[in-house]
């Protein structure tokens, strides 16, 4: 099974919309971010805890770059 078609599957298993290739794409960027910063194993991590934080792709990409340069404004609760 090819990448899109099993993306597509899970997508359907799950009953979400499967993301477009832009949406890949970014998605591919925000893994690879943490994975250049940090151990390879941060990358699936951090799309989980982008989903979970209900972030856009483009909001994760940002955030990711910050933590990445060091720059970003972490927020405790």
């Amino acid at each position: 099974m090819e990448r899109t078609e099993w993306i597509e599957a899970f997508a359907t298993a799950l009953g979400v919309p499967a993301p477009s290739e832009t949406e890949v794409q970014t998605v591919l960027e925000v893994a690879a971010l943490a994975a250049h910063a940090s151990e390879r194993t941060a990358a699936p991590v951090a799309c989980w805890i982008a989903a979970q934080a209900g972030l856009s792709v483009d909001q994760a990409v940002k955030v990711a770059r910050e933590v990445g340069s060091g720059t970003s404004q972490v927020e405790t609760q």
